[in-house]
């Protein structure tokens, strides 16, 4: 398109300049003329004396007092022959049949015709006296020359036209490469994504559109990889897990005998166990809502009233020696629900660790402008350190290989689960044989709700996790 664009802007300018030297041409031939009309109706200026129908001396006389322009000539005939004329490229009045047909013109006549001198144009116009042709008054252009300025014109407006088209090229290619690399590196990560390799990712440079479309399609990738990952441990998370009871049920079930009372404890180990089956599925579940955009239902919390609704809720759950530290004067925004479940589970989990009547506290306080802290501390027997992270994961054990507790391993992965979906993060201080104590640091007021699984850092870190346990 540039090329041809270039060709049809040569061609006009071409067109251009050959009008342009037309209408100059003909202008130039017509003044001559008119100028000699004027020099007949005038005075000879020897005699002083009008010229009358002394047609060589109005013709000696023009000639005399006119210079041609460049590639001009004159020529002037008498009684249809050649009389006199200007210097020029090419004598004309050498051509009988020329000549011949100017003398024969009774009213002016242009044309162009083709000489050894090139291409002329010449504007011929009878001389009368009442009625009787006199002489003939040619003037004539050679335009050899002005072609040939015009062809230069043209040849070295097409070069540079031509440079500009190669160096434009050459930056278009190299500018239009850089733009389509990224576009092929979509393509080819596009292709290569699959269930089993999510690593591959666009190598983002610049800040112009087509690196905003690779990183949206890296943000993609996360989110898809996340989601996967989430659905790959949901999977096995609960396969293992699930396991157990079913092959406990399973196992009871097929050696059962007909007595009543074998039969009735049977059906008691297998309510129970369908009873733990159906706490990990809702507790999977929950985790799996987690990852959704409308988890939270956040609205604003008074935490003074909060945590004190929290005490009482916590003083149910067993015959721990419950308190309250204190509780922060506030108003924030949260999931009242949500963080009373998260709450709920960490005090469940002192109540499991602790025997009953050992101190269990809780609390709420502000935390610089913009965040505030509720806590759960026991005195308990303490997490050892090598524990400290991995208790977050679904299932987790310890290192022992044993799980404390009646639950699944789920309660903690909620909590954490929760407080993440809320833009803040869980801190444990514990040591083992004083106790531990769980930390809730959140915001006041939560960004917008993000699922925390589309952070590939986090992905990255849980399958390390999982792998090291």
């Amino acid at each position: 398109m540039t090329v041809l664009g270039l060709a049809l802007g040569i061609f006009a300018q071409r067109s251009l300049l050959l009008a342009q030297l037309d209408d100059e041409v003909d202008a130039q031939l017509l003044q001559e003329v008119e100028e000699l009309r004027r020099l007949v109706d005038g005075r000879d200026p020897e005699t002083g004396e009008p010229f009358g129908d002394d047609i060589r001396a109005i013709f000696d006389t023009f000639l005399r007092r006119n210079l041609p322009v460049e590639n001009e000539a004159l020529f002037t005939l008498v009684d249809g022959r050649p009389h006199a004329s200007t210097v020029a490229p090419l004598q004309l009045l050498d051509d009988a049949d020329l000549v011949a047909a100017w003398a024969s013109l009774d009213t002016p006549a242009q044309d162009d015709m083709e000489t050894e001198a090139g291409r002329v144009r010449y504007l011929a116009a009878p001389v009368s006296f009442d009625g009787r042709v006199m002489g003939t008054f040619v003037a004539a252009y050679f335009l050899e020359d002005s072609l040939a300025d015009i062809s230069n014109v043209i040849r070295t407006g097409a070069l540079l036209f031509l440079g500009v088209v190669v160096v434009s090229a050459i930056a278009f290619w190299f500018a239009i490469g850089s733009i389509l690399r990224p576009i092929a590196q979509l393509t080819a990560a596009a292709r290569s994504v699959s269930e089993s390799n999510w690593a591959d990712r666009i190598a983002v440079q610049g800040d112009n559109e087509v690196a905003f479309l690779a990183r949206t399609f890296n943000d993609m990738l996360d989110r898809l990889e996340a989601a996967f990952e989430a659905q790959r441990r949901l999977v096995d998370d609960a396969g293992h897990e699930l396991r157990t009871p079913i092959t406990i049920i399973r196992g009871h079930l097929e050696l059962a005998s007909d007595d009543a009372a074998e039969w009735d404890e049977t059906m008691r180990l297998v309510r129970d166990e369908l009873g733990r089956m159906g706490r990990i599925v809702e507790d999977l579940l929950l985790l799996a809502r987690t990852e959704q955009r409308d988890f939270l239902d956040l609205q604003p919390v008074d935490l003074d009233e909060f945590t004190h609704d929290l005490a009482a809720k916590a003083a149910a759950l067993g015959d721990q020696a419950w308190t309250m530290e204190r509780s922060a004067i506030a108003v924030v925004l949260a999931d009242p629900q949500r963080l009373t479940q998260a709450v709920m589970n960490l005090c469940r989990n002192a109540v499991e660790h602790t025997p009953e009547g050992t101190p269990v506290s809780l609390g709420s306080e502000m935390v610089g402008e913009h965040h505030y802290a509720i806590w759960v501390q026991d005195q308990g027997p303490g997490i050892a350190s090598v524990d400290q992270q991995r208790i977050f994961d679904r299932f987790a054990r310890g290192t022992d290989g044993r799980r404390t507790g009646e639950g699944a391993g789920l309660g903690l992965a909620i909590v954490q689960a929760i407080v993440r979906a809320h833009g803040g993060r869980v801190r444990l201080d514990s040591t083992p044989g004083k106790g531990s104590r769980f930390t809730l640091i959140l915001p006041a007021s939560p960004p917008a709700q993000e699922p925390a699984s589309v952070r590939r850092s986090e992905v990255g870190q849980r399958g390390l996790d999982r792998g090291q346990a």
